[in-house]
């Protein structure tokens, strides 16, 4: 069985030790000039180098040659996601009380140290804090935020960087050229951006690529084929479509990202592969800090293709909708007749500012309430469970949809609903409204009714009929 590439090219040295200097150089001096620690914490992103670092270390603080086929019986692996219970730390507690076997310091290495469970952290804290004089515990982790303050003040804290692409790439030619692999220059900076950061996982990649090249035969790993194997939208695909957001084509989004979905290319991949671009465009293109931002979020919407149509869409069309906002007014005690209200509120109260109507054609005349319930009804129940709750007042091109709470309003204003709202308008004959929300009931259309309204700050007009 042929061993992976990633085991079979991992650093044996500190010397070798890629990407991650500002550490390395720091233990080698301390080692060097014999100034060891009782307890070392090693922290940053899956795949760097923590665990690697944390063996070499553990030979060298001993003078020994790193060779991970030998087993060590002082040099100690605690797995902490499977061992993270009070009874295997006190098991741990006793056992370190006995002097090493053949070298010089009894090492303990803790791997993801994060999992293990509270009552098992106050078990080490003592042991931690004062070791035998014989042991040196190095702990891993992936989530120092889940480690106790207590734990992190007794250690000598690394913090490891992401791998950059840069060395990624020269690391990952090294390997190519050692193995044999045919891949082209385009192809290993796209494995090393794919890897986020990661050695581990940019190796492994090449390693699965490389399977693919003997299966197909093929003379070398291009960037098209990465592409088919991970599922990424061609380079060509992610420029054209940033191209039609800046041009404000909604169309041309809505028909690159159809062709994209057809073809089965991960939607969080796409998203991805948008936010890197964007990135690395940003100080030419800084107006496209806002979808920047609104990209974050569709990789944590349950519907990741309904998010980034509403979100590209969104920013390429050119004329977004508007939203009013409504003023909550204080609510004052009623000390006056029906007349002398209605005299107040002709005399005192502010005139109502309308919004100008726009000089449109509005193909508003197929507008039908209850169609529409009915559509979101069957189409989108999500919708229709916020517009149910809603009523509505149709002047000319403006159509007021009074939500009765700030809640069903932002739900209608958010990103997901607001572009929803308008398709399902749409495919029901209706086009060109404008839509405004208010977190509030409809106005009564009783004058005596309004100015008590108005007074109390707010109300619902109800019919009530006779028996």
């Amino acid at each position: 069985m042929s061993k992976a590439l990633y085991r079979k090219y991992r650093s044996k040295s500190l010397d070798e030790v890629i990407g991650q200097k500002h550490i390395t150089d720091i233990l080698s001096r301390a080692i060097s000039q014999g100034r060891i620690s009782h307890a070392y914490l090693l922290t940053g992103p899956r795949g760097v180098g923590k665990t690697s670092v944390a063996r070499i270390l553990a030979y060298e603080i001993n003078g020994l040659p790193y060779d991970e086929e030998i087993v060590n019986l002082d040099i100690i692996e605690i797995d902490a996601a499977s061992n993270n219970g009070v009874e295997d730390v006190r098991d741990l507690r006793e056992k370190v009380q006995i002097s090493p076997a053949s070298a010089k310091k009894k090492i303990y290495i803790i791997d993801e140290v994060h999992m293990l469970s509270k009552a098992a952290f106050n078990a080490l804290l003592k042991t931690l804090e004062e070791p035998p004089e014989h042991v040196v515990f190095i702990l891993a982790t992936t989530n120092i935020e889940k480690l106790p303050a207590t734990i992190i003040s007794r250690t000598q804290r690394f913090g490891f960087r992401p791998i950059t692409v840069n060395d990624a790439v020269e690391h990952l030619t090294y390997i190519a050229k050692q193995e044999k692999i045919g891949i082209t220059d385009e192809a290993l900076r796209l494995i090393a951006q794919r890897s986020d950061g990661s050695f581990r996982d940019s190796i492994s990649l090449l390693d699965q690529l490389s399977s693919l090249l003997e299966t197909d035969d093929k003379n070398k790993i291009t960037a098209k084929l990465i592409e088919d194997t991970l599922g990424l939208a061609p380079n060509e695909t992610v420029d054209q479509l940033l191209d039609a957001v800046e041009g404000r084509n909604l169309k041309l989004v809505v028909e690159i990202l159809n062709r994209t979905f057809n073809e089965g290319i991960d939607t969080t991949m796409l998203t991805t592969q948008l936010t890197t671009k964007i990135r690395d465009q940003i100080t030419s293109k800084p107006q496209l800090l806002p979808l920047l931002d609104s990209l974050i979020d569709v990789a944590k919407s349950p519907q990741p293709q309904l998010k980034l149509l509403s979100v590209l869409g969104l920013a390429s069309n050119p004329k977004p909708a508007t939203k009013s906002v409504a003023l909550a007014a204080p609510v004052l005690e009623v000390k006056a007749s029906v007349a002398e209200l209605e005299k107040q509120i002709t005399t005192e109260q502010p005139k109502k500012i309308t919004p100008k109507k726009k000089q449109v054609v509005v193909e508003a005349a197929n507008f039908d309430w209850s169609k529409l319930i009915e559509y979101t009804r069957k189409n989108y129940i999500a919708l229709y469970s916020v517009l149910s709750k809603c009523s509505y007042e149709l002047d000319g091109s403006t159509l007021t949809l009074y939500t009765n709470s700030n809640f069903y309003k932002n739900k209608l204003d958010d990103n997901k609903y607001s572009p929803l709202l308008s398709k399902c308008l749409q495919d029901i004959g209706v086009n060109g409204l404008d839509i405004e929300t208010l977190p509030t009931a409809p106005p009564p259309k009783d004058s005596q009714a309004a100015a008590i309204a108005a007074i109390m700050g707010g109300g619902e007009e109800v019919s009530i009929e006779s028996a």
